[in-house]
């Protein structure tokens, strides 16, 4: 069975607080007691999981050029736990029977895991009920995508689709609507109403929205930008757009 690496402080602590029996053994970095490694070796510890303590090298050589794993590294049993779209479905059922309105980013072949990663914390951050994605020509939830959304992988459902376009249109029959960010857009994300069941979707970096998914949106809008950048990067502008949503939906 192959192995995925979890790694990074907020990943680990995230990942054995919400599903410590993938956890087959953790490596920390002998000789570091601050409070933050002394928390993650009582979760280890409360659910019996081998701890082994190494050098700085034998960390930075489980990641490679993966990424600053902080003293931090968990190695876990199989894949991570990916969500189809029959979660999907059963997602959107619980949601109505709760009487709670769907809140969901679509991120349409972001293919950078650091970006996806950040996109991933700004949607757990607000609240987003889960994360869809394209299966093929799109980031995966890589060691890296995992590290930089700091334990929302964790806890926040990443679905992926085969079919984005047939997503898009299953979403709207099941009442959500659909806002696509797109700089061409005439209506700005301040003047757009994202309360109720809404899917945001955020475009490639560089491309932006394809074709097919920019004509299954029910609404274009934009972020007005008053330098001489014409765009920003994708999970900066996915915080944006998410942040905004949230204040129009606690007031």
């Amino acid at each position: 069975m192959a192995q995925q690496l979890v790694y990074g402080l907020h990943a680990v602590q995230a990942l054995l607080k919400s599903s410590p029996q993938q956890v087959q053994e953790l490596l920390l970095l002998r000789g570091r007691k601050d409070q933050k490694l002394q928390k993650i070796i009582r979760q280890a510890e409360q659910n019996e999981i081998t701890i082994r303590f190494v050098d700085r090298k034998a960390l930075d050589e489980k990641v490679a050029d993966e990424g600053n794993h902080q003293g931090a590294v968990a190695i876990c049993a199989g894949e991570t736990r990916v969500y189809d779209e029959q979660y999907l479905k059963s997602l959107l059922q619980q949601l109505e029977d709760k009487s709670e309105a769907p809140f969901l980013l679509i991120l349409d072949g972001v293919t950078d895991p650091h970006n996806l990663g950040a996109c991933l914390r700004s949607a757990e951050a607000a609240g987003v009920h889960a994360v869809i994605a394209p299966k093929d020509n799109a980031a995966g939830l890589t060691p890296t995508a995992r590290k930089v959304a700091c334990g929302a992988a964790e806890v926040l459902p990443f679905i992926t689709v085969t079919n984005l376009a047939r997503t898009l249109k299953m979403l709207q029959q099941a009442g959500v609507w659909i806002f696509g960010a797109a700089g061409e857009a005439e209506q700005d994300v301040y003047q757009s109403s994202l309360t109720g069941p809404i899917a945001l979707v955020m475009g490639a970096e560089g491309p932006g929205l394809r074709r097919l998914t920019r004509e299954n949106c029910d609404h274009l809008i934009k972020i007005p930008m008053a330098g001489e950048v014409s765009s920003l990067n994708v999970s900066v502008a996915t915080g944006v757009c998410l942040f905004e949503a949230v204040r129009q939906r606690t007031r």
